[in-house]
């Protein structure tokens, strides 16, 4: 009897190891005849082993090719240009940065310099295109942290050159971009940068970063600033920094309309009344009640907040400022007051997702007319009642 082969017909790493590096080599050859991507990674992988500058000249000539070509890319070819360029980014992340963190560097800024001539010739209609830039930005910014300033200098020329994009792909980049190196790149671009809107906007994302929330609130214009949204930020931001007065005025910034804040509040003039509010606007504002000693106030708008949204990150917020024992006597009107609103399926929502599924079954079963409508989250809600509550599960099916 032939003794047992031990190898496994299951494509593994593990069992094209008994196939032999000639034999892989034939398949290598025979497979990138007929595969692009693969003949160009392949050689990226000679260079590699060749050595950095090798590596570096390769990727750089791929770079060179794709900026000056004009042909329109159809969305057949799209995934197969992003991964060349992933893999590209790939070969100067692991294999080019080790070596020569600052030429790494410098060809990764020229990949990001691919993006606007891509993005005109690339039919995109999902945007997988900025998708894979923005996913790309954790690598170049990691890129940046070690870089020197001579290295780092590439980077803060493109800065200049396109700070819409690059404000995107910061805010794209996590925890990749640390203070240290914003603060290097805020104080390496000049002032030219806040004369136009994607500039300071720009700015402001690498304030950020910097942890600098003077530069930053020096950033926001009046009228972005009468924003309820935005005041909101502000607000948020100086009571992080607890100039809790600055804070409060930041959020009535907002209340008055104005020329300067109309475009936010709807064209409004002053007899026409206060601008209409967001739910940030209203968070802050209860939080800033806090700061300034006015506890009781606060607690009560909370309430007042969850009965008109019956929001649960509010209410939650309102039950963990509670003594014991009287969250649960709140908790328990909170319920009741979900059981009578108006909206059914707001109640619903509420009770499913906190969850309470007695007190959900109970809505349903004196509500029934309601109950029956169809609704897009009727059949999970059945699903998730049927076993402790058919009879209210069937309503809902029904």
């Amino acid at each position: 009897m032939a003794r047992q082969s031990r190898i496994s017909t299951r494509l593994s790493a593990a069992s094209l190891v008994y196939l032999g590096a000639p034999r892989l080599a034939d398949l290598l050859i025979e497979a990138g005849a007929g595969n692009a991507n693969l003949k160009r990674r392949l050689r990226l992988e000679l260079a590699a082993e060749a050595g950095p500058d090798l590596l570096a000249l390769e990727i750089a000539k791929r770079i060179t090719a794709v900026s000056v070509a004009g042909t329109r890319v159809s969305w057949r070819k799209r995934g197969e240009l992003i991964d060349d360029l992933n893999a590209h980014r790939e070969m100067i992340v692991a294999r080019l940065a080790p070596e020569a963190p600052g030429e790494a560097l410098a060809l990764l800024v020229r990949w990001f310099d691919l993006y606007p001539g891509l993005a005109a010739r690339v039919k995109d209609t999902k945007g997988e295109l900025p998708a894979a830039f923005e996913a790309a930005a954790p690598d170049l910014f990691a890129l940046a942290e070690a870089a020197g300033d001579e290295a780092l200098r590439d980077l803060v020329d493109a800065l200049h050159r396109r700070p819409q994009d690059y404000a995107r792909w910061i805010s794209a980049s996590g925890e990749a971009l640390g203070p240290v190196t914003a603060r290097r790149l805020l104080d390496s671009l000049d002032a030219s940068a806040r004369k136009i809107p994607a500039g300071r906007n720009l700015l402001r994302r690498l304030a950020d970063r910097a942890d600098d929330l003077d530069l930053w609130l020096s950033l926001v214009t009046p009228e972005q600033a009468g924003s309820p949204d935005m005041a909101a930020d502000i607000a948020r931001r100086l009571l992080g920094a607890g100039r809790v007065s600055e804070a409060r005025a930041a959020l009535e910034a907002a209340l008055s309309p104005s020329p300067l804040n109309r475009p936010w509040t709807f064209g409004r003039h002053q007899k026409d009344g206060p601008p209409r509010l967001t739910p940030a606007w209203e968070t802050v504002s209860i939080d800033v009640l806090d700061a300034e000693g006015d506890r009781d106030e606060a607690q009560a708008l909370r309430w007042s907040l969850f009965e008109r949204d019956l929001s649960a990150p509010v209410l939650r917020d309102y039950l963990s400022r509670l003594p014991d024992f009287d969250d649960v006597e709140a908790l328990d009107l909170a319920f009741a007051h979900a059981a009578a609103h108006p909206d059914f399926e707001a109640a619903m929502r509420f009770l499913m997702d906190w969850p309470a599924h007695r007190e959900a079954a109970a809505l349903v079963l004196a509500r029934p007319r309601e109950a029956r409508q169809p609704r897009p989250l009727s059949a999970a809600w059945a699903s998730r009642l049927a076993q402790r509550f058919p009879e209210a599960s069937e309503i809902l099916t029904g």
